[in-house]
């Protein structure tokens, strides 16, 4: 009976490991061997295009900070200029114009704002009817000026004192219009041109919407754009892990700097909450740096310019930043990783500057855990992909970030849709096995989309794409992350592309535990069969044994080995969701079938 028993427990034990190894490969990660990921994009780091209507009740929406705008006399036909493109006087002498007749809005209010020249100067002016001119180096040395809109963009430029800018007969840019001038052609209006206006992120809403009214709408987005039921969603799609975005201002919770809102640290706590709740994973990713690390909305720049390679005080409040976010999330079970910055420019962050910076950030993250993975994203730009992998930024768990995208380049304009699919399976593939052979840290491709330059491609094409995407940059080492969950843009929306059948994935979670379930019955019950079939034993065992569920087609209902029938009537609760299981029985002898030697 001994020898029966020890036997038992051999098979049962082996039967278990042979089940379930092989589930952790990325270290602490369940439900697959790597990241099956998605990106929180647009939630605790705000950019307008994901969603735009959080900009709708801003008043001269078009006039936010960052906007870029050209001035034309009316009456000499003739542009603005900082002439150099600053850091000298300031005429109204182009016919046509470029660089040095842009300039970029600072906003102060809904009308009042200050002129950034190309160069990076602003426009001040000195004394009763001074001449305008671009030689102040800082926003508080530079002036504040009114300007007043007409419905066909016309304008009027006035100081604090009241007092109107005007084009002279000699082509100079003075203060000192007599009176108020009216919307006829007079040497006090301008024709104002909105050149650019791509920045909608953080800054730009919080200071357009000023304090209190941008409280109130983030509030409202933070607590409904993702919520414990999109985890619920994630776990059911096979997703195991979330990269999500946060603003450097998360650390000054919950009263950070003019013109930052409060909030999104509450918000990522309860995203490691909704993700321990469904065994899905958090990799938080410092998204936005202070005074920018690309120029662009979701890096939070002001008005377009990267100002964080250049400032020692940005690198280390950068730095204090990470430390903050290791020492608060280390030890919840949640951690996955910490992303230490987001797409640092190639044009703007030399490597010089950026390689020191993820070297400490390495060693402030190992303070507060030793397996916690650290992740490096390499530059958006020219930049070579091996650069990271030959820097020796730590010694373990270290993950170099890639964004494929065939978008944002001339290069996929005029690719048709098996054009790109050829693309990704050669060119994309070729580069992660070069990565994978280099011998350095793990590949994580943290974002991707089902989307292209492609206009007519059916949902086939659709299809195709994603798989081919999903084939390829499955085999990156540590995984992947689809940007993003949701967005208004149907295509980058994860969620949508699953729901309509655009993007396809395997088998969820749940499924897995199910099958998992049946396999170890299955096992189980060869184990029994080896040692009955062994010791001779006349009669059988019949677990697991189940009963065809009441509205089965068979006419005869009877007990059989092995036989697993998920009934209706009994789902188990995992985690808050009902996963249909096999009813488990026990029959009498009587009822199996014989065994035969």
């Amino acid at each position: 009976m001994e020898l029966v028993l020890s036997k038992w427990v051999f098979a049962f034990s082996l039967t278990w490991w042979a089940t379930f190894s092989g589930a952790y490969s990325v270290e602490g990660l369940r439900g697959g061997s790597k990241v099956r990921g998605v990106n929180l994009g647009g939630w605790l780091v705000v950019e307008g295009w994901i969603k735009p209507s959080l900009f709708d009740g801003i008043l001269n929406g078009d006039m936010l900070d960052g906007t870029e705008v050209q001035f034309k006399s009316v009456t000499l036909q003739k542009y603005v200029c900082a002439e150099n493109g600053g850091g000298t006087g300031v005429a109204v002498n182009r016919d046509a114009a470029s660089s040095w007749e842009t300039f970029k809005l600072w906003r102060v209010s809904a009308s009042e704002f200050q002129f950034r020249t190309s160069q990076g100067q602003f426009l001040t002016c000195e004394g009763e009817g001074c001449s305008i001119s671009a030689t102040a180096n800082t926003s508080s040395a530079g002036k504040l000026f009114y300007i007043e809109r007409n419905s066909n963009n016309r304008v009027h430029v006035k100081l604090t004192s009241g007092a109107y800018l005007q084009a002279t007969i000699g082509n100079q840019l003075t203060a000192d219009y007599p009176g108020k001038p009216g919307w006829d052609d007079n040497a006090a209006t301008f024709e104002m041109t909105i050149v650019v206006n791509n920045l909608h992120g953080d800054y730009q809403l919080a200071n357009g919407y000023g304090h209190s009214k941008a409280k109130e709408i983030l509030k409202k987005h933070r607590n409904s754009f993702v919520t414990m039921e999109d985890f619920k969603f994630l776990y059911r799609h096979g997703i195991n892990a979330v990269r999500i975005p946060v603003g450097w201002w998360i650390a000054f919770d919950p009263n950070p700097p003019a013109p930052y809102v409060g909030g999104s640290l509450e918000a990522l706590d309860n995203a490691f909450s909704w993700a321990q709740a469904y065994n899905i994973k958090c990799i938080i990713d410092l998204h936005a740096a202070p005074g920018s690390q690309n120029g662009m909305e979701h890096s939070s720049s002001r008005d377009g310019t990267t100002g964080w390679p250049t400032s020692p005080d940005y690198i280390s409040q950068t730095l204090d930043v990470i430390d903050f976010l290791a020492s608060r999330y280390a030890r919840h079970p949640a951690l996955l990783g910490i992303e230490l910055l987001n797409e640092p420019s190639a044009a703007s962050v030399p490597l010089e500057v950026l390689v020191p910076y993820y070297k400490q950030g390495y060693q402030i993250v190992r303070k507060y855990s030793s397996t916690a993975y650290v992740i490096i994203c390499q530059r958006i730009g020219n930049a070579d992909p091996l650069e990271l992998y030959q820097a020796n930024i730590g010694s373990n768990n270290i993950v170099v970030d890639l964004h494929y995208y065939n978008l944002f380049d001339t290069f996929f304009v005029n690719m048709s849709s098996e054009d790109n699919i050829q693309y990704v399976y050669k060119s994309r593939e070729a580069q992660l096995q070069a990565l994978s052979s280099a011998n350095g840290p793990l590949a994580f491709i943290g974002e991707w989309v089902n989307e292209w330059n492609v206009t007519n491609g059916s949902q086939k094409d659709y299809q195709n794409f994603g798989r081919a995407q999903l084939e390829v940059y499955g085999a990156a080492s540590f995984g992947w992350a689809y940007w993003t969950l949701k967005n208004d843009r149907k295509h980058w929306d994860f969620e949508w592309n699953i729901r309509n059948n655009y993007l396809q994935f395997g088998n969820s979670p749940a499924k897995q535990i199910f099958n998992n379930v049946v396999l170890l019955g299955l096992s189980l019950l060869s184990s029994f069969c080896i040692l009955y079939y062994s010791g001779h034993h006349k009669s059988c065992i019949c677990w697991p044994s189940v009963k065809y569920p009441r509205k089965s087609k068979t006419k005869n209902p009877k007990y059989e080995i092995g036989r697993l029938v998920n009934p209706m009537n009994s789902p188990t609760i995992v985690n808050g969701i009902a996963i249909p299981m096999a009813e488990i029985t026990t029959v009498e002898q009587s009822t199996c079938r014989e065994a035969t030697s």
